[in-house]
């Protein structure tokens, strides 16, 4: 995956939410409730059971609407938000830049060559 330059300010921001009690980080979410769709019948149709959280350190936004129940579904809002910050404080690692094999190098060559020789092989027939 390649992963956007997040701002070492955000990364720090979201490895430090990561290791809140559930109460604290919650206390840092903007929860609303929302009528989900889908299956479920009159009880999901017609009750907001359907929980957003957005964390507002990170700007980072998860939703839950599998549940007909808000409180289930804010238990799995917070597992997915914790999942989506531990993604987001991960510092990925430097790529080294690397140069080509000698082995592969005249590899490389020696295919060429040979392609090469192939067509003015078959130039010559024509």
């Amino acid at each position: 995956m390649s992963d956007p330059v997040v701002p070492a300010a955000l990364r720090a921001a979201a490895r430090r939410a990561v290791r809140l009690p559930e109460a604290a980080l919650q206390a840092e979410c903007e929860e609303t409730f929302f009528i989900a769709s889908g299956p479920g019948g009159q009880h999901r149709n017609k009750t907001e059971s359907g929980v957003r959280l957005l964390h507002r350190p990170t700007g980072v936004l998860v939703t839950a609407t599998e549940r007909r129940s808000q409180v289930q579904n804010r238990g799995e809002a917070l597992k997915r938000l914790r999942a989506r910050l531990a993604e987001l404080g991960v510092e990925p690692k430097r790529r080294r830049p690397t140069k080509p094999t000698r082995g592969s190098q005249e590899r490389r060559i020696a295919e060429k060559k040979h392609r090469a020789a192939h067509r003015a092989e078959r130039k010559v027939t024509e």
